[in-house]
């Protein structure tokens, strides 16, 4: 599902316009990264949580050349699946 099949689905499931709610998951997503950047941990009960974490600084290998490189410590945005979703994707039967 892509962002105009998502505004799609919520504008009938809501009964309210499309532009009504592309303008909310815009201001939705611009929330997100104003929490990730101050630090902040977003958690909707049973839906998920957003938190940004920190990736030490290693040491990696090049594939191509087996080549040791270091790899500097970054921030990294972390999404834990909430338990609706998980039992959600636990009832679809395996292929």
């Amino acid at each position: 599902m892509n962002k105009a099949e998502l505004v799609s689905a919520v504008a009938k499931r809501a009964d309210v316009p499309a532009s009504t709610v592309d303008s909310v998951i815009a201001a939705l997503g611009e929330e997100f990264v104003e929490a990730l950047t101050r630090g902040d941990k977003i958690a909707i009960a049973g839906l998920l949580t957003l938190e940004r974490t920190t990736r030490s600084a290693r040491t990696g290998r090049n594939p191509q050349t087996g080549e040791s490189i270091e790899i500097a410590a970054a921030n990294t945005a972390k999404l834990t699946a909430g338990s609706n979703l998980k039992k959600a994707a636990a009832a679809v039967p395996v292929k």
